[in-house]
């Protein structure tokens, strides 16, 4: 699936859009450089799912948890960017969570890959004009049915 995102409210209106396909246990692998829209489409994500708390990036923390709200389903949001080894990933204890929750790893490929047996990964890059370039593959189970079920959001164009 690919898409394209005229601006960060449309970024964020996607994860809205894509958070209610999305239901515990699933993994999301975010890649994207610098300021693409990584953090803006976890926000639109936890808004969608109704999570508790403010979505901030992870950077310095590594790893923020946000409790379930109306969906009744919580969010893990990662940054791996500092991360090197699958250790490193391990000592966060994430395989705790993902189970019971959405999680969403930015800066994860490479390492994230095998905290579940399926996951979407998404692919964003920001043009010079502040497009955002969009593009979903998912790997394993049944994301293919999910993202088809998903309607295009307002000023993006499959």
């Amino acid at each position: 699936m690919r898409l394209t995102l005229q601006t960060a409210g449309d970024t964020h209106e996607f994860g809205l859009r894509l958070a209610a396909v999305l239901r515990a246990g699933d993994l999301l692998i975010l890649t994207g450089p610098l300021g693409a829209g990584k953090t803006a489409l976890t926000q639109g994500i936890g808004a969608g799912l109704g999570v508790e708390g403010r979505i901030t990036s992870p950077t310095f923390v590594i790893a923020r948890s946000h409790r379930a709200g109306e969906a009744g389903v919580p969010l893990v949001h990662v940054d791996a960017y500092r991360l090197e080894t699958l250790d490193e990933l391990d000592d966060l204890d994430l395989d705790t969570d993902v189970d019971a929750a959405v999680t969403v790893v930015e800066w994860g490929a490479g390492l994230a890959e095998r905290l579940a047996e399926s996951h979407l990964e998404i692919a964003i890059e920001r043009r010079a004009d502040e497009v955002r370039e969009v593009v979903l593959h998912g790997r394993g189970g049944d994301w293919a049915e999910r993202l088809a079920s998903l309607e295009a959001p307002v000023g993006a164009a499959a």
